[in-house]
């Protein structure tokens, strides 16, 4: 398990979240909740405390969007990064700067 934290931006949004890898190589409690090989992520919104390993889960563009960035932009991605769903959508030229420099 690997844990990161991102400031997720949009329209007018601001959501500090939590996200942490999880698989089957996590051990017997990991295969026993249904993970798999593949590396799943779950997603925290650490104001709420909702959570989810599903994407889609979400049903708002702003956590979808986001989560699915995450997952497959993991090794890529560095705790403290700004995930700017206008900015993965195209909807904005530049990407957001984080709300602490």
């Amino acid at each position: 398990m690997e844990a990161k934290l991102f400031e997720i931006r949009d329209r007018g949004t601001f959501i500090p979240a939590l996200a942490v890898t999880i698989s089957s190589e996590d051990g017997f409690l990991a295969r026993r909740g249904g993970f798999g090989k593949a590396k799943s992520i779950v997603l925290v919104h650490l104001q709420d405390g909702r959570c989810s390993f599903d994407p889609f889960h979400w049903a708002d563009r702003t956590l979808s969007t986001s989560h699915n960035y995450i997952k497959d932009n993991w090794d890529e991605l560095k705790s403290s990064d700004v995930i700017d769903v206008e900015f993965i959508l195209g909807e904005t030229a530049e990407k957001k700067e984080s709300e602490s420099r």
